[in-house]
């Protein structure tokens, strides 16, 4: 195979194609970002701030430090909550999460 048969089976290189065929991979790999990593996120953080907002006397929650304990009273932002041994504390409602805890209210 000499040299000039090479050259001429080089791909051209002046018309590159499609550019929406080149960027659909960029597309394809926004589009598995959002659905896998995004969209579950915004909305385990949406559940978390209606479980907030929706704290009530005797439900059960978890700190994110991993107390566990039951609403007392709540006001605009904190709970104060009471842990097994009858202690009381007062913590600011974005330290709750809803990882761990019963879904049944009691």
């Amino acid at each position: 195979m000499n040299y000039s048969q090479i050259i001429l089976m080089a791909p051209p290189q002046g018309g590159q194609g499609n550019p929406i065929m080149q960027m659909l991979p960029l597309i394809l790999i926004i589009v598995v970002f959002y659905f896998f990593m995004i969209r579950p996120q915004m909305k385990k953080a949406k559940e978390q701030k209606k479980f907030v907002e929706n704290l009530k006397k005797g439900d059960k929650i978890l700190t994110i430090g991993g107390i566990y304990g039951k609403v007392v009273d709540t006001d605009e932002t904190t709970v104060l909550m009471e842990t097994e041994d009858g202690s009381r504390m007062r913590v600011v409602k974005s330290a709750i999460t809803t990882e761990g805890i019963e879904t049944t209210k009691s």
